[in-house]
C-alpha cells in the first residue's frame, strides 16, 4: 500500500498551533517519525486563510531539510498547487483535483505533461457536488480518464479518491446499498478497467463523529484493500494500522515477497507490535 502520510496538516489542533508558531524543530520532527515509519509521501497541508503560498513554502523547506520523501502538496487550490510545486527538489503529488470548475484540472494536467514524475489525486466530485451512486461517480471518473488521456498522464501516476463520506451518516436506503457498498462497487470496477491506476481514501474520514474510532478505520482499510484500494492517507505513526496494513496484504496475496515475508519484515523492524517495544 502506498502510504500518504497525514500528520503535516494544519486542520489537526496542534500542528495548526505549530504553524502559528513557527515551531520548526516540531514540524522537523514529525516530517522525519513519518519518514522513518515506511510513509511514501508526506502530505503538506497549511490551511491557512492567509499567506498560503508561503506558508507552504516555509513547511516544504523544513520537510526537505530532513528527509527525501517525496512531497504531496495538499491545499483546495489548484492555484496554490501550481504555485508551489516549484518549492519542490524531486516529484511529488498535487492533493487534489476533480472535475469542479474551480478546481482547474486542465492546468495541473498541463504541469503534470511538462513534469512527468508528478503524481495526482483526483476526487470523484464535479459541480453537481458528491455523486449519491456509483455509476455517477463511475461518470466523473471516466471524464477524468479523458483529461487525463488528452494530457497524455498515463493512469499509473493518477490516485483516483473514491470519496469516503462518514459511516455515521451513510444512508443504509441508498440506491448502491448500505454501508461501503457504493465505495466498494466504484474501487472494483475502477480497478477492472484500469489495472495500473492507484486508488486512494483518507481513511480516518469513514469514523468521522463515531466513539473508538480506531476500530471502524481499521476494518474499513481491511475492507477496501480487497476491493482495490492500493493508496491511503493516515497516519504512518499508528502501528495499529501499519499492522492491519501488512496483515490484509499477507492474506490477500499482495505481499510481493511471497509467505508473508513484508509482514515479518516489518514486524522485525519495528513498525508494529511487540518487538517495538
Amino acid at each position: 500500500m502506498i502510504i500518504i502520510g497525514e500528520k503535516l496538516n494544519g486542520t489537526i489542533p496542534s500542528m495548526a498551533k505549530a504553524i502559528a508558531g513557527r515551531d520548526e524543530e516540531w514540524i522537523k520532527g514529525i516530517a522525519q517519525k513519518e519518514a522513518d515509519a515506511g510513509a511514501d509521501f508526506i502530505d503538506v497541508c497549511a490551511s491557512v486563510e492567509i499567506g498560503e503560498v508561503e506558508t507552504l513554502h516555509w513547511m516544504i523547506d523544513l520537510v526537505q531539510s530532513v528527509t527525501n520523501v517525496p512531497i504531496c502538496i495538499d491545499s483546495p487550490s489548484t492555484e496554490v498547487l501550481a504555485k508551489t510545486y516549484q518549492f519542490c527538489k524531486r516529484p511529488g503529488m498535487f492533493n487534489s483535483v476533480s472535475m469542479e470548475s474551480k478546481k482547474q484540472i486542465d492546468g495541473i494536467f498541463k504541469i503534470m505533461a511538462e513534469n512527468p514524475g508528478w503524481e495526482v489525486i483526483a476526487m470523484l466530485c464535479d459541480d453537481t457536488g458528491i455523486p449519491k451512486s456509483a455509476a455517477d461517480r463511475l461518470r466523473v471518473f471516466e471524464a477524468i480518464m479523458e483529461k487525463a488521456k488528452a494530457y497524455g498522464i498515463d493512469p499509473s501516476r493518477i490516485h483516483i479518491d473514491p470519496i469516503i463520506e462518514a459511516a455515521a451518516l451513510m444512508d443504509p436506503d441508498r440506491e448502491d446499498g448500505p454501508g461501503i457498498a457504493i465505495n466498494t462497487k466504484v474501487i472494483r470496477a475502477i480497478r477492472a478497467a484500469y489495472p495500473t491506476i492507484h486508488i486512494t481514501s483518507a481513511i480516518s474520514n469513514i469514523s468521522h463523529g463515531l466513539p473508538a474510532r480506531k476500530f471502524m478505520n481499521y476494518a474499513f482499510t481491511a475492507l477496501v484493500l480487497e476491493a482495490g484500494l492500493d493508496s491511503g492517507i493516515l497516519d504512518p505513526l499508528n502501528e495499529g494500522m501499519l499492522g492491519v496494513i501488512y496483515a490484509a496484504e499477507a492474506l490477500l496475496g499482495l505481499d510481493e515477497d511471497g509467505y508473508c515475508m513484508e509482514y515479518i519484515e516489518a514486524y522485525k523492524d519495528g513498525l508494529f507490535g511487540a518487538s517495538k517495544k
